[in-house]
């Protein structure tokens, strides 16, 4: 089970901390949704926790893994490790198919190029586009996808690498923003099944009635810090919660 504890997590910017002395535990097998105001230092904890930006203080325990101060992007599959991103990236003059299959083959990305893609490779690809409705997009460049079909090959590409035991972990950064409501019921339903299935879920989320709906539990920050956590339905109720999202 893939469990994140991170202790005295610090992330300066010209001196200034977006995330300051953080001490917080995410347990395994749970939907762990982070919220606060803009501001408030999640999408930076998203990208300390990915390896897209340094940590400048604390450390970040992952699983059964030594306390680490430093994660490198290239380490961070073989932690287990996996996330969506609030700004899409795709690989955009590759196919939608090709841009499942590119994350299930060699993990380096020149290898993956030219790796032959096996009958399994292909099948956990076509479920993962089937899972998001994707499929019949498949042969289309991920360039002439609308916004939300953007998001969703996003979540199917994070989905795909779950479905062959490479990731346990995975951090969805505002998977909800832009999508129509029948694309927010399918990866509401998506980030459901994943953990009911064991995989460890930290959402980034702004809309409170999903984070009621999908929360197992709620961290809240404001300033890089620590604010409050616990239930949805108790911490959403708490006057210095309201507070805060109203400050902003």
């Amino acid at each position: 089970m893939h469990k994140l504890e991170i202790r005295e997590l610090t992330k300066r910017f010209a001196g200034v901390a977006a995330i300051d002395g953080l001490s917080i535990a995410i347990e395994a097998g749970r939907i762990t949704s982070v919220i606060g105001p803009n501001g408030s230092g999640k999408s930076t904890l998203v990208n300390v926790l990915s390896g897209l930006l340094s940590i400048d203080g604390g450390a970040v325990t992952i699983g059964a893994n030594p306390p680490l101060k430093k994660i490198k992007p290239c380490k961070v599959p073989s932690y287990g490790i996996t996330r969506t991103f609030q700004e899409v990236r795709l690989f955009e003059q590759m196919t939608v198919l090709d841009n499942i299959l590119v994350v299930l083959t060699e993990r380096n990305l020149w290898g993956a190029f030219f790796e032959r893609h096996k009958a399994h490779h292909m099948k956990q690809a076509g479920e993962a586009l089937n899972r998001t409705g994707l499929w019949g997009r498949r042969d289309d460049l991920a360039v002439n996808l609308s916004y939300g079909q953007r998001k969703l090959l996003e979540v199917a590409r994070a989905l795909a690498m779950c479905a062959t035991g490479q990731a346990g972990i995975i951090l969805f950064d505002e998977p909800f923003a832009g999508l129509f409501p029948q694309m927010v019921k399918t990866v509401s339903a998506i980030i459901k099944e994943l953990r009911d299935s064991g995989f460890t879920v930290v959402l980034i989320e702004h809309n409170m009635d999903l984070i009621r709906e999908l929360s197992d539990h709620v961290i809240v920050m404001d300033s890089g810090r620590l604010l409050a956590e616990g239930g949805a339905q108790e911490v959403l109720k708490r006057r210095d919660v309201a507070d805060a999202y109203l400050g902003e």
